[in-house]
Order: C-alpha cells, then structure tokens, then sequence
C-alpha cells in the first residue's frame, strides 16, 4: 500500500479516502447532479468508482483525497490528481457535496492538491477535465488561473473540456496559493 500524504490549508485537511466516506459518496451519485461525473450510478456502480478512487494512489503513486473542514470536522467532498487509462492529461480534479459548496473550498482543496503535483511529484502540467456543461467548475477552473486547451468529444456524454493550469512561476497569482 502507499502512503497517502495528508495536506493541509487554512481551512481544509486533505487526507486519505476511509470506508465511513462512503455513505456521503454514494449519495452524491444517485443525484441528477451527478451526471456531470459520470452519473447517476447505482450504489454498486458507486462502490466501484470508490475503489477505482482508493486504487489510484497504489496505481500510480498519487489519486484524490478526501477533503475535511478544519472547524467542523465535516467530510465535505474529494479533490485530488487523477490519470487513469485514455485520459488526455494527469489533472486536479474536484468534487464538493452541495451543502458545501460556495464556500471556496474546492478552489483551496485544489490549489493544495495542484502545488502537491508540481512541487513534490515534479509533474510539468496539470490540466482539468470538465464535462460540457459543468459552468461551476469551468469558472473554478478558471480562477484558478487555467485556459481553455481543447475539446474531447465522449460518445453518449458531454464532450471533455481540458483546461491547462498555469506552472509555477508564470503569471497567475493563484500560484502563490496552497
């Protein structure tokens, strides 16, 4: 097994994904609001996106961390990096629950996890991959500081849209964060 870093801001805990996640998980995707990440699925169909998200760290070294406000204690979705087979690039990527979301978390939880992947995996570029549609993580996206680069078309889904982070030390002033 590899050991899963814990990350820390201001406000958020960045740490490994636990079996009580579950639950919360599960949830998000039996909703309509799902379909913007490859829902609605069953809670069979959920438990294996679960584990897929659990098995990336020991596939490749890296993967999404459950994300914990400080304050609370309260599980407030997942954000982390992500390259599984036939993506077009190794992203940050993000999800918050929506009694969570508004609050700048995911902007903070992946400027972190974003830093993570440039300062200690050495990673070039990282991109985002938002399905058409998905107009709150396009704008996230983009405060962030990332371009729009290309669209991949999904038969029978949104297409993709692939937004490129800026490096460190270019331009954005969202470097400076995490």
């Amino acid at each position: 097994m590899v050991e899963i870093p814990i990350l820390e801001t201001e406000r958020l805990i960045l740490r490994e994904i636990r079996p009580g996640d579950f639950e919360a998980y599960a949830a998000f995707y039996e909703t309509e609001r799902s379909r913007l990440r490859a829902g609605p699925l069953t809670r069979v169909e959920a438990w294996a996106a679960f584990a897929a998200e659990i098995g990336h760290w020991t596939l490749r070294g890296y993967g999404f961390w459950s994300v914990d406000e400080k304050a609370s204690g309260a599980y407030c979705g997942v954000v982390g990096l992500y390259n599984p087979e036939g993506w077009p690039a190794p992203e940050v990527g993000w999800l918050v629950w929506a009694d969570h979301e508004g609050k700048g978390i995911a902007h903070e939880a992946s400027l972190r996890a974003r830093a993570y992947a440039f300062e200690v995996l050495g990673w070039d570029q990282v991109v985002s991959c938002i399905s058409d549609g998905n107009h709150r993580s396009i704008k996230l996206a983009e405060r962030m500081g990332a371009t729009f680069d290309r669209r991949v078309p999904r038969p029978g889904r949104p297409d993709q849209l692939v937004y490129i982070h800026p490096t460190p030390g270019s331009a954005s002033p969202e470097n400076t964060d995490g």
